[in-house]
């Protein structure tokens, strides 16, 4: 070997130890300054669990077969308060397709679409309403609804429709 690559590996060398050394100097200033101490995963955190666990939760569930008003979430029934609003039950079960038209479902107010229906008779319209029509399911999708409730939506349907 010649002077030059002798000179050459010591100044390597001395340039490792000196990095190595600086990586000894740096963790014992972390340890110092946190005492040591590890903070633990994040996610053994109750709060932080129950976060993820929200976040990650079906959006709904699915249900076959059938099912009575009874098995229903309280959530979904119209509390009685006198008489059924069909207005209130229009927004709450009716709007998403009869305010958009969703599934060809005629839009409240659309005259010509509604014309055939109500020229059928209102007990037609109740019977789809309550027991499902093409796409529409029975009550809308709500079993929780009486059917005093929906017929109210009905005549709010047709009396804002003609």
């Amino acid at each position: 070997m010649s002077q030059t690559d002798s000179s050459f590996f010591k100044i390597l060398v001395l340039i490792i130890g000196g990095l190595f050394a600086f990586m000894i100097v740096i963790i014992i200033i972390a340890n110092m300054l946190t005492d040591g101490s590890t903070q633990g995963n994040p996610g053994d955190d109750k709060m932080v669990q129950d976060a993820i666990a929200q976040r990650i939760a079906p959006v709904g569930k699915v249900k076959t077969g059938t099912t009575t008003a009874a098995a229903q979430p309280a959530a979904t029934t119209t509390p009685a308060v006198g008489a059924a609003d069909g207005k209130a039950i229009y927004t709450q079960a009716c709007f998403a397709c009869h305010g958009t038209g969703a599934a060809g479902a005629p839009k409240l107010g659309d005259k010509a679409a509604w014309e055939s229906r109500i020229a059928q008779g209102k007990d037609t319209l109740y019977n789809h309403a309550l027991g499902g029509f093409k796409a529409m399911p029975p009550k809308g999708g709500n079993m929780g609804l009486a059917d005093a409730d929906v017929k109210a939506a009905v005549d709010y349907l047709i009396a804002n429709s003609q």
